[in-house]
């Protein structure tokens, strides 16, 4: 039995035959891979790798200025310079400028939950509830239902981007996409072949990691990521960022990345957190319940969330070196949100969109997600140190780039078969490498748009449009991997 909530919308169009024959809601696995092969002619493959900017395309940074509407204005500077350090650095914090270009271009209108900033960059490691490390996507700040065509986008995209940044010639950079698109495809059929349960099972944990890459350059960085994520913990984060003080323990102010809040806005972070206990599944209620608030402060994350307001909460169980850190991260309607026919206000909390849009991308998720509010402001809640890690993208050559962009496309593949449409989807690629070659086109394409974009940015901040951190200009850190 399959469910879908108000708003979700299976198609973004119903001008067809085809598109009203998917609203009876095909009863077979047959019907449904067929109806997704029939979509082919309502919008073949081939159109997928169109990009050229229209004539009346929004100004990105016009669309960047207003993205920093509502936040944090003495942080816009650090946001910018994330940005402007290079064209990865511009596409990983600017979601909304491609959310607004992919919504205008030819989709399928098979809307499965998507992640909605599917970038190179947002896979990673992370502890398993059992504390077993795995690998999956792990952003879901722009998570919504929309194109699973999107997202292939996003990540083609930014495989692209990526590689010109590491060096890798443009054959290179298309080998790595074609592998990319590839193993989605592959992995969406086998998927769409097997019960529905089993796909919900579906998950690479380091041991089949080690297994599915074959590049031995990947696999020593798979192993060298993997040992960093390990101590990524809360007991280890503790001489990281605490100190003790009249024999308490507190968080290091380190401007403007980790700031003190006044008793204020400390207190009110404190009753959203006894609110967030009751998001939780009861045992994990209990559990988080046992620990005491010690300490709190604000910490910049990421780049495109740098701004929004984040904090991360210090607490203390039953002894000194029972530790548990906690990251409270504000969230605000999804980009894609107006992009989407029908959307409504299905999860009038965006923390709680995030938590079930993550639950429903990821084979396991974090056990402690839930959400909060805090002075009007929707927050979702998570641990800020569970084993998280990253592959460092400016540390692979060209032949781990392929090797690695075939792992992200099939958990990417994962997690739009968890939630619905795999057999449309699978139908619709089919088994041929046309779709392949059309991303690889459309790839390419939006990497010169993402370039002129960068560009486009630089300028402005040197014009004086845009704020900057002193300096940054000068020499930002690498994109991969910012402070």
């Amino acid at each position: 039995m399959t469910e879908r909530p108000r708003g979700h919308q299976v198609l973004a169009s119903a001008d067809s035959d085809v598109f009203a024959s998917l609203r009876k809601r095909p009863s077979s696995r047959e019907e449904r891979y067929a109806l997704g092969r029939e979509l082919r002619h309502q919008v073949p493959r081939s159109a997928l790798g169109s990009w050229e900017a229209p004539a009346d395309r929004t100004d990105p940074v016009r669309l960047v200025r207003q993205s920093h509407r509502g936040r944090l204005d003495w942080l816009v500077p650090v946001r910018v310079a994330r940005m402007v350090g290079s064209p990865y650095g511009f596409l990983r914090g600017t979601a909304v400028v491609m959310a607004e270009d992919v919504a205008r271009l030819p989709a399928t209108g098979i809307q499965p939950v998507i992640c909605g900033d599917a970038h190179l960059g947002n896979f990673g490691f992370y502890a398993s509830p059992e504390a077993e490390l795995v690998i999956d996507l792990n952003d879901f700040d722009e998570a919504h239902p929309g194109g699973w065509e999107w997202d292939l986008r996003r990540l083609v995209a930014s495989i692209w981007v990526a590689g010109r940044e590491n060096g890798s010639s443009e054959e290179q950079c298309r080998d790595a996409v074609l592998a990319c698109v590839a193993a989605y495809r592959d992995e969406v059929r086998f998927l769409a072949e097997q019960p529905l349960l089993m796909r919900s099972y579906n998950r690479i944990d380091v041991g089949r990691l080690h297994e599915t890459a074959t590049e031995k350059t990947l696999r020593d960085e798979i192993q060298r990521s993997v040992k960093r994520a390990r101590q990524r913990t809360s007991d280890r984060a503790l001489p990281r960022f605490t100190a003790e003080r009249d024999g308490r323990r507190h968080i290091v102010e380190e401007p403007p990345l980790i700031t003190r809040l006044d008793q204020r806005e400390a207190e009110a972070v404190g009753q959203a957190l006894d609110r967030y206990l009751l998001t939780l599944a009861p045992h994990w209620r209990r559990a988080v319940g046992g620990y005491t608030l010690v300490d709190l402060a604000h910490k910049v994350v990421g780049v495109g969330s740098v701004g929004l307001r984040a904090y991360v909460a210090l607490l203390e169980g039953s002894s000194p070196d029972d530790v548990l850190f906690l990251q409270l991260k504000q969230a605000r309607r999804s980009v894609l949100a107006q992009h989407v026919h029908g959307e409504s206000a299905w999860h009038a909390h965006q923390g709680q969109r995030v938590v079930e849009y993550q639950q429903a991308l990821q084979t396991v998720s974090d056990p402690l997600l839930g959400w909060t509010t805090v002075a009007r402001r929707q927050y979702y809640v998570r641990q800020f140190r569970n084993m998280k890690g990253t592959i460092p993208l400016d540390a692979i050559d060209p032949a781990a780039l392929a090797d690695y962009a075939g792992i992200v496309g099939h958990l990417l593949a994962k997690g739009h078969a968890r939630t619905s449409g795999a057999s449309m989807i699978a139908g619709y690629a089919g088994s041929s490498d046309k779709l392949d070659q059309a991303l690889a086109v459309f790839a390419r394409a939006y990497a010169d748009q993402t370039e002129a974009d960068h560009a486009l940015l630089v300028a402005a901040v040197r014009a004086g449009r845009l704020p900057i951190s002193d300096g940054a200009l000068d020499g930002c850190g690498s994109a991969f991997r910012p402070a």
